[in-house]
């Protein structure tokens, strides 16, 4: 499956922003998904995921209560919905996908090209 994320911007401390993640290829509605993001200076962090069904997520501390994860199989997208954002969000994020446990980050073996975003104190 090959992945593109989008939705990456310039937002406000306690702004929102949607991240989406489309996927080619007919494995994704069988595929897990997650989100993470790297910033400056900083290890590449695993923050969310959905197993393939939806019916399993999983979110970093960090992030829960903020951030939602969803998908649309009938339209190969991943979604991440991020509330409440802080400064420390700021990062690049990528969507990939795992054929393997979903919450396992050393799983995710294709990766999108990262969207950027920042947000403003």
């Amino acid at each position: 499956v090959q992945l593109q994320a989008s939705g990456g911007g310039l937002v406000q401390d306690g702004g929102s922003l949607r991240l989406s993640c489309a996927a080619s290829g007919r494995t994704f509605r069988n595929t897990n998904m997650g989100w993470f993001r790297q910033a400056p200076g900083k290890e590449r962090e695993f923050i969310a995921a959905i197993s393939w069904s939806g019916s399993s997520r999983y979110f970093l501390d960090s992030v829960k209560g903020r951030f939602t994860i969803s998908r649309d199989n009938a339209k190969n997208t991943m979604y991440l919905q991020m509330n409440s954002l802080k400064p420390e969000d700021t990062a690049v994020y990528y969507c990939a996908a795992s054929q393997h446990r979903m919450d396992v980050p050393t799983n995710y073996d294709q990766w999108g090209q990262g969207t950027q975003v920042t947000v403003s104190s």
